[in-house]
């Protein structure tokens, strides 16, 4: 596998066309969506466009829908669950759709939608990730930061530099490191593998989130590492599952 690693959506040649893709959105787009599977959600559907999102919502039972999304850190008017992991517990959300939109996750998603293995990964899921990409060993895989608005995310990198250091050490004959960012992140991660959370918390979206409330509970929730089975995986466009 020739892994690659992109900051954010935009650094992704147009022409790309891995056989895989891996989006990351650590705070907390990919940790939500992998606890929210991990809890019994019968899917999470995502959308760059809020009306998009509003009609799609419309047309699923009232009573098996959750409307989940933030933008800039705060949940939205009129939604049933912002963007926190700590939220998405199993008697909130088993048996049900989540329309999710969020600043910078479902924005990758949808960058990368055509790829035809599209997972999502977050720290809490890094290890199963792992094991399916070992498993399906696709020729290329493009990991993919969310970022935030379009500029590097601290965490995002954090998280790539993880998954891509579980995968050389468990198979490296098998894994190509093929960019100096993937180089860049795993380094990031060898730096701070022994406390994730401090990272999470000096990274500038961080930052955000401590100033915007009290976001204990989430820090730590994302930066729990390899504690879940789930693998988010797309099965049709803007559709992930459990597997």
């Amino acid at each position: 596998m020739q892994i690659s690693y992109f900051h954010v959506p935009a650094e992704m040649p147009a022409d790309a066309r891995p056989e895989a893709a891996v989006v990351i959105d650590v705070l907390r787009a990919t940790t939500t969506i992998a606890w929210a599977l991990q809890n019994g959600a019968e899917a999470v559907q995502a959308f760059a466009d809020l009306e998009d999102l509003r009609q799609a919502a419309d047309l699923w039972p009232e009573s098996s829908r959750l409307r989940v999304g933030e933008r800039g850190g705060q949940t939205l008017p009129g939604f049933d669950l912002g963007n926190s992991p700590v939220a998405v517990l199993p008697e909130t959300v088993a048996g049900k759709r989540l329309f999710m939109s969020t600043t910078n996750g479902t924005r990758a998603l949808d960058r990368v939608r055509d790829v035809p293995l599209l997972v999502t990964a977050a720290l809490p899921n890094r290890e199963a990730v792992a094991e399916r990409l070992l498993e399906k060993r696709p020729a290329s895989v493009a990991i993919v930061g969310s970022g935030w608005e379009g500029s590097y995310s601290l965490e995002d990198s954090l998280a790539a530099g993880a998954l891509g250091a579980l995968l050389t050490e468990r198979d490296p004959a098998a894994t190509v490191i093929a960019n100096d960012e993937l180089s860049a992140a795993i380094a990031l991660w060898q730096n701070w593998r022994q406390d994730p959370e401090a990272c999470l918390r000096i990274a500038s979206h961080g930052q955000r989130l401590i100033g915007l409330g009290d976001h204990d509970a989430d820090f730590r929730c994302c930066a729990g590492l390899d504690q879940i089975s789930v693998v988010p995986t797309q099965i049709e466009p803007g559709v992930l599952k459990a597997a």
